[in-house]
């Protein structure tokens, strides 16, 4: 008789991994990181593809390569004032957005909470109202400045319309910011715990001057700086409205620009492009630089 001897039993409940069904190992892995490279690799060629051959049409001349184009902007009929006039229309349209929508949203947030549904509904109105029905009011109201009897009233109306700095410019452009406005002041607000900031300072016996300048505008600066960045890039692109109402703006004068120089009008949307771009990564940096020292000290 051949005696039978019983192999070790293996009991795959007790940790053991039966022959033949092993478990997946990195090797049998799909290649994510591959992956990874070839969806960034087509998300560069997407994004930075027209960027590349409008900068390829900018420095492609008839003596072959040059930066030519980039040379002769600044003596451009127009370029200065057309950017001199956008640059403070950006700068007077931050200062008066942040000079009305952070006291107005501190008192919604710290005193009269019920009211914000309707400050929302109301910052959300230029996402419904069309630019062009915008400026079409806006025309009528200039229109009756214009035909007043007043002299007071027809000097005010003639300086908000003055072609070197239209005030009227951005005055709208406050408007037209509103929402992203309101959206960035309100996160901040909700996300930097201000009432309890504030609480804490008046039993400390500070007045409400420091309390803003030394409590709310510092939890404030990420939402503050981007409301900042994002009105002036509204301000530096925006086309319809100064268009309509004849202003000669920056944005303006680069699309007429096109009809006689085609190099130069790329050039300055690249340029343009470039700028924005670096309003945004500044922004985030900031944003990103606030965020750790906030977890660091907490």
């Amino acid at each position: 008789m051949v005696a039978v001897i019983d192999a070790p039993k293996t009991n795959i409940a007790d940790g053991a991994v039966a022959p033949g069904k092993g478990r997946r190992t990195s090797t049998n892995s799909p290649p994510v990181r591959c992956w990874r490279g070839i969806v960034l690799a087509i998300a560069a060629i997407y994004f930075l593809g027209p960027a590349l051959v409008a900068f390829w049409f900018t420095v492609d001349g008839a003596d072959g390569l040059n930066l030519a184009t980039y040379t002769r902007i600044f003596s451009a009929p127009g370029f200065t004032d057309s950017m001199t006039s956008s640059l403070l229309l950006g700068m007077i349209a931050v200062t008066i957005t942040l000079g009305i929508m952070v006291p107005t949203m501190l008192i919604v947030h710290l005193r009269l909470p019920k009211m914000r549904s309707y400050v929302e509904a109301f910052s959300l109105l230029p996402l419904v109202i069309p630019p062009v029905a915008l400026v079409v009011g806006v025309r009528s109201v200039l229109g009756w400045g214009n035909g007043s009897e007043y002299v007071e009233i027809l000097a005010f109306f003639t300086a908000l319309q003055d072609k070197s700095l239209p005030l009227v410019l951005a005055l709208m452009y406050v408007v037209v910011a509103l929402p992203f406005t309101f959206r960035s002041l309100d996160a901040g607000l909700r996300g930097s715990k201000v009432t309890v900031l504030v609480e804490a300072a008046q039993n400390l016996g500070a007045r409400w001057p420091t309390v803003l300048w030394r409590v709310v505008l510092p939890a404030l600066r990420t939402s503050i700086l981007n409301v900042a960045f994002l009105a002036f890039a509204l301000v530096m692109g925006e086309y319809t409205i100064a268009k309509i109402l004849i202003f000669p703006t920056f944005p303006v004068w680069l699309a007429q620009s096109g009809a006689t120089d085609g190099q130069l009008q790329v050039a300055l949307s690249l340029l343009s492009l470039v700028f924005t771009w670096a309003l945004l990564l500044i922004a985030v940096a900031v944003a990103g630089r606030t965020s750790k020292t906030r977890l660091r000290k907490e």
